[in-house]
């Protein structure tokens, strides 16, 4: 076995290799760029190097910068995590040629299934089901009619070496393949450097299925069930779970079989997986194999208790596997939610900024559940611009799906950031939905339940209640501190449009809460101080955490997707607060501003220059991707507020017009 081993990455999955290292007793290294020298891997690691820039390019797809620190520390083997080099041959190769072991599948593998149009031959070789379609070159757009034609539409026209959702389109009539074609084989060119493109079925209302397989160096490979990955935005997973919903016991076996097959046909010796495109009917076809670590692989050690790191680890090392098929099987259910630095009312656009609060939630046993969340920030850090937003993945265990749900729920409920903007009441949202809840999924599903984006959720009868009853705990534990003769019983609670008389009884950790209608409920168990973020207590019997802050006359307060400011009023003051004429919102059509805090590429216009409608006039980039910035009106540009390699915040002003 290893005595060091060197993590070639950076924030949560570097963390997660490193608690593995620990308990198999084993030392570790971690390099790192500019922008992460105080990251939480970097203080938990034995052994940290330097190793350039904050851009990738600079530091972490350095193969050189990579081998020379297993030098300088005398690491034997390199874990790569996820991302940057851990699909790469080339660099595989080097190691080896260095005498450095790479914990992941051997080159020819890699090689093997990391080129879409090959990997589809490979696996059709090899028995395993593949989407009808064209797998070999196309020549021109007159070419991909064709085999659209034949093939019968939608397709799906793809980039051999896509990733990351970039080089794909659907195509329901030959208009869009004449559109989508040269578009994608020019997104393929500019983005991976290799035009070659392939065509195939689209399956409608599919879903995405993984198989996760594991293998060593003597032959062996087992699967490790299936994890349901369709809750997909932009082609980016967002909710993953395991087992799946649909799965009989039959289809698994089926498509674990195959997923084996494919493993053992190319030498597989690491742990990966097999991803499938899956019909509502459960009929399934191959759609790619990423030959590593998952983000998604903690739902599958919570189902199996297999440390897959350790297993590739253990591989690397030239163990044989220590367990057969017969000896995995599946232990309740498991949820991942992977939470983002993006701003959900905003169209999730990404969102940087230092964690100034970062308060997740208790991990471990509640109840009859399992609560875990990889994380790789502390608060205080700082989310940068210049790699992947996510913040963490929360992930929960329960010994049935609906109950990993409700786990999934109150954890969200717990989980509180400030700073960046997150997306953790989308995914409260998505949880409490019934569509999601009946397991009714789809690769569909965010653009069917949200057409119009993001924008909460309108407060249950419940959460209006909590809202009221909370607002006035709250401000009768405030004014008890600062101005005890102003205690009442009795308030006037506006939420929105809706008002209603509220009176409290008792005190201290525990209220009776009577409504106008004569509703009686009790609120106890109460967990909070003035000034503290969250807010914990019980509800007529229902456990909750609502994230609560001031505002003028009352609070902001928020369950889950349901936000709302709460004003807490006197009769008098509510009488006088409906005579007030409404706020008006600032006047911003002159003005064109960052949706995002970013930097900025390009500023295309200059003072007096005249725009017309949609045209480009900026491109803002954060965490690897590019968002073009349009104008929405014409107008002569009066000022400009930035230039190209400047840093902005989200509503800065780029342009102002005349």
């Amino acid at each position: 076995m290893f005595s060091k081993i060197l993590i070639a990455n950076r924030g949560e999955i570097a963390v997660r290799i490193i608690k593995t290292c620990r308990r198999m007793g084993i030392a570790t290294v971690v390099v790192y760029s500019e922008a992460d020298a105080d990251s939480m891997a970097v203080e938990l690691a034995d052994e940290s190097v330097f190793i350039g820039g904050a851009p990738a390019s600079e530091s972490y797809l350095v193969a050189d910068k990579i081998v020379a620190a297993c030098r300088e520390t005398g690491a034997e083997a390199v874990h790569p995590g996820f991302g940057f080099l851990s699909e790469n041959a080339g660099f595989a190769r080097r190691l080896a040629a260095e005498g450095i072991v790479f914990i992941g599948p051997n080159p020819e593998a890699i090689e093997a299934m990391g080129d879409k149009i090959e990997s589809k031959k490979f696996a059709a070789r090899a028995d395993v089901s593949v989407v009808p379609g064209h797998v070999g070159e196309i020549d021109d757009t007159a070419h991909a009619l064709k085999i659209a034609g034949e093939i019968g539409y939608p397709v799906m026209i793809k980039a051999s070496a896509g990733g990351g959702g970039k080089g794909i389109r659907v195509a329901w009539k030959p208009q869009d393949v004449e559109e989508g074609f040269p578009a994608v084989r020019a997104e393929a060119k500019a983005s991976f450097g290799d035009d070659r493109i392939f065509i195939e079925k689209f399956i409608e209302s599919p879903r995405h299925i993984e198989i996760q397989v594991l293998g060593d160096k003597h032959g062996h490979v087992v699967h490790l069930f299936e994890r349901e990955c369709s809750i997909q935005r932009r082609n980016q997973k967002v909710i993953e779970e395991a087992p799946s919903p649909l799965l009989d016991a039959a289809t698994r076996a089926a498509m674990g079989a195959q997923a084996v097959a494919l493993a053992q046909a190319v030498n597989y010796d690491s742990a990966g997986t097999v991803e499938f495109v899956a019909g509502q009917d459960k009929s399934f076809y191959f759609l790619e194999m990423n030959t590593r670590l998952q983000v998604e692989h903690p739902v599958t050690e919570l189902i199996t208790g297999v440390d897959l790191v350790e297993q590739m680890i253990r591989s690397a090392a030239g163990e044989p596997l220590a367990f057969q098929q017969a000896d995995l099987a599946i232990n309740g259910w498991a949820i991942e939610s992977r939470i983002y630095a993006e701003d959900p009312y905003r169209g999730f656009l990404p969102s940087i900024g230092r964690l100034s609060r970062y308060l997740p939630p208790q991990e471990g046993q509640v109840g009859a559940a399992i609560v875990r969340n990889d994380a790789g920030v502390r608060e205080g850090d700082e989310i940068s611009m210049f790699y992947d937003p996510m913040i963490s993945k929360l992930s929960t265990w329960a010994p049935d799906r609906l109950a990993a749900i409700d786990a999934m729920g109150r954890a969200l409920e717990d989980f509180h950031i400030e700073g960046p903007g997150h997306n953790i009441p989308f995914l409260a949202a998505v949880m409490d939905q019934e569509r999601f809840r009946s397991g009714a999924l789809s690769t569909n599903y965010i653009k069917d339940e949200f057409p119009e984006g993001f924008g909460g959720a309108e407060p249950t009868s419940f959460q209006a209640d909590l809202l009221a009853a909370v607002a006035c705990a709250m401000h009768r534990k405030i004014t008890a501190r600062s101005a005890p003769q102003l205690v009442r019983d009795e308030w006037i609670v506006i939420i929105g449009p809706d008002q209603r008389r509220v009176k409290l009884s008792n005190g201290g950790e525990a209220f009776g809460v009577t409504f106008d209608d004569g509703r009686a409920l009790s609120l106890t168990d109460v967990r909070w101080l003035p000034g503290q973020p969250l807010f914990r207590g019980v509800l007529d019997g229902t456990s909750f955490t609502v994230a609560v802050k001031p505002a003028p006359e009352g609070f902001v307060i928020r369950h889950r997707a349901a936000s709302a400011k709460v004003l807490v009023l006197t009769p008098r003051s509510a009488e006088l607060h409906r005579k007030l004429p409404p706020k008006q919102a600032a006047d911003t059509s002159k003005l064109i501003l960052s949706p995002m805090p970013g930097l900025v590429v390009t500023l295309d216009v200059v003072p007096g220059q005249a725009v017309r409608a949609g045209q480009a006039v900026a491109v803002v980039e954060a965490m690897k991707m590019q968002n073009i910035i349009r104008a929405e009106r014409d107008g002569l540009v009066k000022t400009v507020g930035a230039k190209p390699g400047d840093s902005v915040a989200a509503d800065e002003v780029l342009v102002e017009f005349a």
